[in-house]
């Protein structure tokens, strides 16, 4: 999927020197940022994160709780 991104001129210049210091593209660097910030906010990254985070939404062994209610 395609979606267009404005940055500064700084900004890009810093961003295409921090890519070529690192041998890398801007797509790596973005997908790298933008991995990172969803981490940050305990989103998941991929499906598998996904499944796992909804697991853990469902308490399997909760039945103490249901008995005290």
């Amino acid at each position: 999927m395609r979606k267009i991104i404005e940055f500064d001129d700084a900004t890009f210049s810093a961003l295409k020197l921090l890519a070529s210091d690192r041998t890398s593209s801007l797509q790596e660097l973005a997908d790298e940022a933008f991995s990172d910030l969803l981490k940050k906010h305990g989103r998941p990254t991929n499906l598998k994160e996904a499944l796992k985070q909804s697991l853990r939404r469902i308490p399997a062994n909760d039945h103490a709780k249901a008995k005290k209610a």
